[in-house]
């Protein structure tokens, strides 16, 4: 068979060469092969159908499957390059479901939240597909916390529950994804577990991403809470838990990278920054910090950043900053909104008056404290003086009425 490359494919069929490229990364050209970093196209292969024309957007209301079987698109191998989530988002045109779900994911990173209620209610509404509902329910329960919404996060994890199952797979899928929504808020207890040991076999391989990302909130979510006396477990104690994490999350690091999978990488090296920090490691942290801040601004990812600013905020701000100041506002006006209505919801959620007034510095003393280190310990993590680490215990007791070995349940 004689085949074409990317570039004169591009001039056959009138197409901008990185669209001919991303057509060919989602499976949209029929035979495309890859071949190293090119891509070989059967000369006789067809134009796929622009999904912007009105033949293709009489089609839009026929169910098609999503291009990759997985609850979030944007942590496959679809979105490989940074900088190019709208391009991505513009060549799943032919699937109006996926595109929706795409945009609605590549906008919730972005901070835009109700873009993303909008499109979540739709595709719930719509009655679509078993993953584009696993989606749609979670970016719900994402919502939910951007808002403080206790009810939306309760209609997220019915809607969750109900998806259309079709077999024992997805049955796996629905627990592992309610179990997930109870992750953003440091619960634990839920995960099946085949979850729990790292096993992914139960999901569709196109899951792995997603998967990765989720076992690594799932370590950290373990060592926090091990650290503080929250969780017992035997011959574990402090932040014994949490070192050996990275040894996890590194492996998973350089797979995410090798597979050009752009946003499990970035949340997965987020994640092992949080994790360096708390084990008291910032030369680490801040090497992941900044892989992720060159993957994460040409796309304008602030939300995602805006999450982590609850435990890694001080590192991610004096890093992004000299970078870009319009990015570290943004940043900083988003972790603001973010840090409040997660408060909020945890709050109501787990009877625990979370305190949302500590200032970043602070809140990093109270997790210190939490994790049984000592006053002189906390002011070399943090480069206070002690008394200035005395003063913010004081003021911590003060606004949250606990003593220090309660901290843990304000945070």
């Amino acid at each position: 068979m004689d085949y074409i490359s990317i570039d004169e494919a591009a001039k056959k069929w009138g197409l901008s060469k990185r669209f001919v490229q991303l057509l060919c990364s989602n499976g949209r050209i029929e035979g495309a092969t890859r071949l190293g970093r090119a891509w070989m196209i059967p000369h006789n292969a067809k134009k796929p159908i622009d999904g912007r024309t009105k033949a293709a957007r009489s089609k839009r209301d026929a169910d098609m499957p999503l291009p990759r079987k997985t609850p979030f698109l944007y942590m496959t191998d679809l979105y490989n390059t940074p900088g190019t989530a709208d391009s991505v988002g513009e060549s799943l045109a032919y699937n109006h479901e996926a595109q929706v779900l795409f945009e609605a994911e590549v906008a919730y990173s972005r901070g835009e939240i109700d873009k993303v209620y909008d499109s979540a209610n739709y595709l719930l509404n719509k009655h679509s597909g078993f993953y584009a509902v696993q989606s749609a329910g979670m970016l719900l329960a994402m919502c939910a916390i951007w808002k403080g919404d206790i009810e939306m996060w309760r209609k997220a994890k019915i809607h969750l529950s109900e998806a259309p199952i079709k077999n024992d797979s997805d049955r796996e899928v629905i627990e592992l994804a309610i179990s997930a929504v109870d992750i953003m808020l440091y619960s634990v207890e839920n995960f099946p577990k085949w979850f729990q040991i790292g096993c992914f076999e139960p999901l569709h391989e196109d899951a792995y991403p997603a998967a990765k990302v989720y076992y690594g909130k799932f370590l950290y979510a373990v060592g926090y809470s091990v650290a503080t006396g929250s969780l017992k477990l035997p011959g574990a104690e402090g932040l014994y838990v949490m070192s050996s994490v990275p040894y996890t999350l590194e492996p998973m690091i350089c797979w995410a990278k090798e597979r050009k999978t752009v946003m499990s990488e970035i949340y997965l090296r987020l994640t092992c920054a949080a994790v360096y920090h708390s084990n008291g490691n910032d030369k680490e942290a801040i090497r992941h910090i900044d892989r992720a801040l060159s993957l994460a601004l040409p796309d304008r990812f602030y939300g995602v950043l805006a999450e982590y600013c609850r435990t890694i905020g001080t590192l991610i701000e004096a890093r992004l900053k000299p970078i870009d100041e319009n990015a570290y506002n943004e940043v900083k006006r988003l972790s603001g909104i973010y840090a409040e209505n997660w408060s909020k919801l945890s709050s109501k959620i787990t009877g625990k008056q979370i305190v949302s007034s500590l200032s970043v510095q602070n809140r990093q003393v109270a997790r210190l404290a939490a994790f049984k280190l000592s006053d002189a310990e906390i002011a070399r993590r943090t480069n206070m003086s002690l008394p200035g680490v005395k003063q913010a215990i004081r003021i911590i007791k003060e606004k949250s009425g606990l003593e220090r070995d309660e901290f843990a349940a304000i945070l």
